[in-house]
């Protein structure tokens, strides 16, 4: 009777943790939450949240680099514009987690990000230059 009751109350669980999933399917780091929790319970406790997170990290990063490296060089020049707006949007959190920082670790890290973001932006800014260089007409 005590492995009925327990096997219920795991399925109360996992019924909680799956709803609970649905509901916070537009919400990335809620519904990231609610998966690894869903899993954790669905597997009767057998698998992490921080396993099943760092599995979903690992899939992205492959996935990420299959896309990066199947681009044309003709779509190039326009996705690095795109990924240097976005570097800049991060300049504008990392300047913020440098000046309002509670801590000197957030501060380090911070300005950390701060300093590769840059890098990023400028070489990005000398790739599409060069990129652009490509297509021009040469003098004689």
């Amino acid at each position: 009777m005590d492995a009925l009751q327990k096997a219920l109350d795991q399925l109360d669980q996992a019924t909680a943790a799956v709803r609970l999933a649905v509901q916070n399917l537009g919400n990335a780091p809620g519904a990231a939450e609610a998966a690894g929790g869903a899993a954790h319970a669905l597997s009767g406790g057998a698998i992490d949240p921080f396993v099943f997170r760092f599995a979903i990290f690992v899939l992205a990063i492959f996935v990420g680099y299959y896309v990066v490296w199947s681009v044309t060089p003709a779509l190039h020049t326009p996705l690095m514009a795109v990924t240097n707006a976005i570097s800049s949007v991060i300049v504008v959190g990392a300047l913020l987690a440098v000046g309002i920082a509670a801590s000197g670790v957030a501060a380090g890290f911070g300005f950390v990000a701060l300093v590769l973001v840059s890098v990023n932006i400028f070489g990005g800014f000398l790739v599409t230059q060069r990129m652009l260089a490509m297509y021009k007409k040469k003098d004689k």
